[in-house]
């Protein structure tokens, strides 16, 4: 009769520790580029609701002949709980300055012109996401908090 002995297989801690470095390393790599991501993805807050706010000056010039620094008369208003930009135009203001944020200088309005402005610290680093559109519809990132 012969007894069959069995060997344990497994891995080793070296190999272990092979296959945590390997990851840790991926990860090294993809966290950056993945947040990098997301607040790429969080700038089109800023960017639809500017156009909204220009679609709705275009319609208010369309009917009174004249731009107007006033969100409930154009009909704009932010909604949703995750709110990340504050935005101003002229003497209107939505939401909250951001902390480490400073309140634009570059929002205006006139009867021939507006310049609205978001602002947001998508990565609360020292600087802070800014956003501009005017009545051409130029739309101007001029300060870009991802790439910092």
């Amino acid at each position: 009769m012969t007894v069959s002995r069995h060997t344990q297989e497994g891995f080793s801690l070296t190999e272990l520790m092979i296959v945590v470095a390997i990851i840790g390393v991926l990860a090294a790599i993809a966290i950056p580029n993945f947040l990098k991501s997301q607040a790429r993805a969080k700038q089109s807050e800023a960017k639809n609701n500017l156009v909204a706010i220009h679609t709705n000056e275009i319609a208010y010039f369309a009917e009174y002949n004249g731009y107007i620094d006033d969100f409930n008369a154009i009909g704009f208003a932010v909604t949703g709980s995750s709110q990340r930009y504050y935005y101003e135009l002229g003497k209107a203001k939505s939401g909250t300055l951001p902390p480490g944020c400073t309140a634009s200088t570059l929002d205006a309005v006139t009867a021939t012109g507006f310049t609205a402005v978001a602002i947001a610290n998508l990565d609360n680093d020292a600087t802070c996401d800014v956003w501009t559109i005017n009545e051409q519809k130029n739309l101007v990132n001029v300060t870009n908090d991802v790439s910092s």
